[in-house]
């Protein structure tokens, strides 16, 4: 079988893959026709599809999370590879594959993820910061053991939020031995609760979102977070006023650092300055450690990456 990342321009091949995204669309023609808008994944990577000229009994038969058997053809398409699917049928059991060998995870356990970001929230010397920090974890404590960072962007895949943080939170030890000046129980806290509504923000099975909630359209994770921290700060009987609570809100709010990113305040103390480059260093490094894992190796460009201003990564031949 061939898997996604080993698809060249012009491989014409049959396999087994993942329906992460399928959403009916209509051509552009005098008479539209309804196609499939397809993104199609295995557990090295994704690539985007086209199925035409769509029936109503395939409207029927195919849906997100569905694994299908696919006979296609590969084609650029404005630079980036995409796939032209000429037969595809649902998997029966008797082709004897399951839905977790298609399911891209981090590439360290799960638990031993949950196991590190609960050290760090133990380590936490302050009270009242530990106590804030506790009970944000706890309102998403079994999702956070399997749900993703992002839907596409970084860290998509199961226990992706949990490896982000695991890592943000090995970056942020290092900055405050370097950088002593930096409360190292802030940046702690700020690390662990930046992105903490994630798992509210996102709808996602098996570390693939589907969608995004009604409070992850309408506030997002940021506001989400936000309002959680005034929440823990009301039941724990911290003083909402307080420098500690108003430092946390900063972080989480500051963390994307511009508006047109999501942040409605850009970084004003030293803790926020440092989230959001620590945050924006591991979810380019990813981006780029993705765009190489899931390029094949005999390729010396990548496909371009989005979130690293549309440009493809070059391998370095060392």
């Amino acid at each position: 079988m061939t898997q996604i990342k080993d698809l060249r321009n012009q491989d014409d091949f049959t396999g087994f893959y993942l329906l992460k995204e399928l959403e009916v669309k209509q051509t552009n023609a005098t008479t539209p026709k309804d196609y499939f808008d397809i993104v199609l994944a295995d557990s090295t990577g994704q690539l985007g599809a086209k199925f035409w000229d769509v029936s109503s009994q395939d409207k029927e038969t195919f849906f997100t999370m569905g694994l299908v058997k696919v006979q296609g053809i590969v084609h650029l398409y404005r630079e980036k590879l995409q796939i032209k699917i000429s037969r595809m049928r649902p998997a029966v059991e008797a082709d004897g594959i399951t839905l977790t060998d298609f399911i891209r995870s981090a590439p360290v356990a799960s638990n031993e993820l949950i196991d590190t970001i609960y050290k760090a929230k133990d380590s936490i010397q302050d009270t009242e910061i530990k106590a804030i920090v506790a009970y944000c974890v706890s309102k998403v404590e079994e999702k956070l053991t399997h749900y993703p960072a992002a839907k596409t962007h970084h860290h998509a895949y199961f226990a992706g939020l949990a490896y982000h943080m695991a890592r943000m939170l090995e970056i942020g030890e290092f900055l405050c031995k370097q950088r002593p000046f930096l409360n190292a129980d802030l940046l702690k806290a700020g690390i662990i609760l930046h992105d903490i509504a994630k798992p509210e923000e996102m709808i996602a099975q098996l570390g693939i979102v589907s969608d995004y909630s009604l409070s992850g359209k309408l506030m997002g994770h940021i506001s989400l977070a936000s309002t959680w921290i005034t929440e823990a700060a009301i039941r724990c009987n911290i003083n909402l006023d307080s420098e500690k609570v108003l430092g946390l809100q900063h972080m989480v709010l500051s963390h994307h650092n511009l508006g047109e990113w999501g942040s409605p305040v850009q970084p004003q103390t030293a803790e926020a300055v440092a989230l959001h480059h620590i945050d924006a260093m591991d979810a380019k490094l990813q981006m780029v450690e993705d765009a190489l894992q899931t390029t094949p190796e005999s390729e010396p460009w990548t496909p371009v990456v989005r979130g690293l201003e549309n440009k493809p990564i070059y391998r370095m031949k060392l």
